[in-house]
Parts: C-alpha cells; structure tokens; sequence
C-alpha cells in the first residue's frame, strides 16, 4: 500500500479571522441569575464554525491514531478502543453527570464503578480496590505513597529509605520512588534477561521498603523465580509492588495477588482498551492486599442495604490523590471492555497477544538480533545493531510506509533497541505487512535512510534540539 500523508501549511486556530456566528440572546439567560453576574456575550475566538472543522479535520489528517492502523509500541499497549465502549461512556446519563450530584441521584454511576473495582479485584487476587488515581504513573506514586505511610505509622520510615528496582524496569518506576522520597538501589538482570536472585538478596536489607517490578518484564520474559522473589522481599520486612504496565499478557492466566505481591496498579488505559496516548487520559487504580487496605485513597464504593455509597472512613488513608471519582470516562470504558469480553474473553485477549508476539519474534529472528531467551509474552524486543542500521533510522522508515514505529532505545539493557508490542488487536496480515517493512528496513541503504521521512506531514525532525530547547507553548 502506497503511503502519503496530508500536508496542509496549517495556521493556528487564533490566526483565523473569519468571524463567529455564536452570539447569544437575551432572552436565553434565566431570570434566576442574579443581574451583576449575567454575562451579555462571552470571550471566544472571532472563527467560524466551518473554519474551525475545517481546522482539526486537517490536522486530524495528518495525524496517525489507532483507528489509521497498527500502533505497536512497546509496552503502551495501544490496542484497539472498541467504539461500544465509547458509546456507553457518550451517554448522558454518564457524560452530563455532576460530581456533586447527592449519592440517591447517581447511583448507576456508583454501581458501574462498585462492579469494576470488584472485577479488578478478582482479576489481580487484591483485597481492596481504590479507583482514585488518574495515570498509570500516578497510580505507582499512590502506591509508593501507601508504603512510605505505613512505615511511617510503623515508626520506621527513616530506616527503611531504599526501593529496589531491577535495571529493565519501566522508567517511571525510580520517579516514583524518588518522589516519594526514597532511594532507588538497581538490580542488575541475569543471562536470561531476569531479575538475579543472588544480586537481589546481596541487595536487601533493613533500609528495602520495597521492590518494584513488573511480569513479565519489559523484555516480554516471565520471571519465573517470583515467588522465591516474594519469599526474600517478604522475609527483608518489605512490600512487593507490580507495576501493572504489562497486564496484558497475563489475564486469566495468573495475577499479582497469586504471585504473591502486595500492591498493584493498573493501567486501564493499556490493558482494557481506552482511548490513550499524547500525555492522557488514562487511569491507575491501586489495589493492595491485607493490612495495606486501611491506606488506600478515598473513596472507596460501597452496596450496603441495597444502596451504593462513597465510604471515606479508612483509618490509615493517605487521603484523595485525585478530584472527585478520578478519570470516570475511562474507568466507565474499562468496565464496558470487563463486562463485554468476561473471564474467558479476557483470557482469549491475553493469549491471542502472546501469540502475536512469538508469531512477530519468528518473523523476525532471521534478520534482527532478539536477545533473552525465545518464549516471549506480551511484547518483543529486537536489535538493529547487526544489520548496521540505528533503530533510530529504521523508525523512520517504517513512518514513510505509512506504519507507526514500535518504542526505540528501550531498556536500555539492549543496544538499539526495538520495543514492539502488537497487542490481540492485530490481525495477522497487520503483522504481516509490518515484519515485511521492517525486514526491508534492515537491507536498505544506510545514507538514505538517515534522509528519511519523505512521505509524512512534517519531515525529519533535529531531536536533539527538540529535547534540549522545549517549545511548550507559541
């Protein structure tokens, strides 16, 4: 398929002049509204309406989106987002609903979110649930935040000052920590691309808090020793948290609680299909385990007496870490994505992902390197350094094909570095088309591929200016 992306020499909105057609009458403003605070017209940019269609239609075009094709990027599971969610959540029983509303008058709201944090719950084999947390990030710092209090209260918090963090886990992992005041101590990973026991238990001691890592990994590879990993973080005095980025590959098959871990956070937004990407929205609920349940942010929901309540009495709470409900919309999506594909549709959705994987790993292993052991999970992460070309360059390429470039560079563990997820979504000729473009890639003409995109709305970008000199308004 022949590729070439819109280009239009777009202005900014404000820069449009062609007059708005919005005014508003006098006899549309209620009576009850006091005098000297009704407004007789309203501060908006003089454009039209056709202007400002035309406007993001363009830019929409040259944009790239899950709803354009194959989105696989490592570890950000962007699959699908099925339109019956989105439907549900457009409702306006949902989408008009005002966070102040009395209890008796949203109790369908209340119930949607009672059932997914019990859904959440028997999928991760947690005790309790807290729906608050906005981000997957957001949802680690809730988690991190849950582990300082306790040693807090514990009367230890200045001795146990260290996280462990293997060296492949997720970048946001030592942020977290580090927010939260912590010190963050790296595991080093083994032959086999896992954690290494020997250098975990020389890690441990009186200072470990925590030990913060995800399964399977960021190189798509089960840590099979978990449970000798619980029984030493356990025995140090300290929590296990999962970082649930990579959910995806294990629903249905096992879960946190069943490894023996004592917080998790979810990424509703990777792992049950709601609209992600571009710095939002999403959703990081927290779930905990035992006497950590008394620390979760409030509100939790309640049914008690055949009503749905907002329960705010925890002993130990942390306190909100979000307005309100949290990101309501996705976590309203995520339960329509639960409620619609059941126990074993979400087990089917897990399955069909590492098989896309290892179908993807196969396709490739004759022309890149694939480092750590050959069962992968969720997601593959290949090497470019033996065809000669940067993985930097060979994305590129894949952009002038009309197909968006898996993650590049991460972990670091791995030098050029391709971090490919295809996620259930993809289709066998989705993944097809991709691996023939990639094996292509790697056979091109170095120097031409460093002039590449040619095809695209805006050509090759100075990146490194780019990360130096931020340009975050105009």
């Amino acid at each position: 398929m022949e590729f070439r992306q819109a280009r239009y020499a777009e202005r900014m909105l404000k820069e449009y002049s062609s007059g708005s057609s919005f005014f508003l009458h006098q006899d549309e403003i209620p009576d009850w509204i006091p005098a000297e605070i009704r407004r007789s017209s309203l501060i908006l940019p003089d454009v039209s309406e056709y202007d400002v269609i035309r406007h993001f239609t363009r830019l929409s075009q040259m944009n790239y989106s899950v709803d354009t094709g194959l989105y696989p990027l490592g570890s950000c599971t962007m699959k699908f987002n099925p339109k019956y969610a989105d439907k549900i959540a457009s409702m306006p029983e949902f989408s008009e609903m005002h966070p102040l509303a009395d209890e008796s008058l949203v109790q369908g709201s209340l119930q949607v979110m009672y059932e997914l944090q019990e859904m959440l719950k028997e999928i991760s084999h947690m005790d309790e649930v807290s729906l608050q947390p906005p981000a997957g990030a957001h949802g680690e710092f809730t988690g991190i935040r849950i582990v300082k209090k306790y040693f807090q209260d514990a009367g230890a918090a200045d001795v146990r000052d260290e996280i462990l963090i293997p060296d492949s886990a997720h970048g946001t992992n030592p942020a977290s920590a580090a927010m939260g005041g912590f010190k963050t101590i790296e595991i080093p990973s083994n032959s086999n691309g896992t954690v290494d026991v020997e250098a975990l238990k020389a890690a441990l001691s009186e200072r470990t808090a925590a030990l913060m890592i995800t399964n399977p990994n960021t190189l798509g590879i089960f840590e099979t020793e978990i449970e000798e990993i619980a029984r030493l973080v356990h025995e140090a005095g300290a929590f296990l948290y999962y970082d649930g980025a990579n959910f995806n590959a294990i629903l249905g098959k096992t879960a946190p609680g069943k490894m023996g871990f004592d917080i998790t956070h979810f990424n509703l937004h990777k792992t049950f299909a709601t609209p992600h990407g571009g710095g939002g929205p999403g959703a990081g609920p927290v779930g905990v385990r035992g006497k950590l349940a008394e620390y979760l942010p409030v509100p939790l929901v309640r049914y008690r007496d055949g009503k749905y309540m907002l329960d705010g009495s925890l002993k130990h709470s942390i306190g909100k870490v979000s307005a309100y409900f949290g990101n309501f919309g996705i976590l309203l999506r995520a339960w329509a994505y639960i409620k619609r594909n059941g126990s074993e549709g979400l087990e089917n959705v897990s399955e069909t992902a590492v098989l896309n994987t290892n179908y993807l790993a196969k396709k490739l292993a004759s022309t890149y390197l694939i480092p750590k052991g050959k069962l992968k999970k969720h997601e593959v992460v290949v090497s470019s350094e033996n065809t000669g070309r940067r993985a930097l360059d060979i994305a590129k390429y894949l952009l002038d094909e009309g197909i968006h470039p898996p993650t590049v560079y991460f972990p670091l563990t791995v030098h050029e570095a391709m971090m490919i997820e295809v996620t259930e979504s993809a289709s066998r000729d989705d993944i097809d088309t991709f691996a023939e473009a990639l094996i292509r890639a790697a056979s091109e003409d170095p120097e031409k591929l460093k002039k590449l995109p040619q095809n695209t709305a805006v050509g090759r970008v100075d990146e490194v200016k780019a990360a130096r000199d931020l340009k975050l308004k105009w």
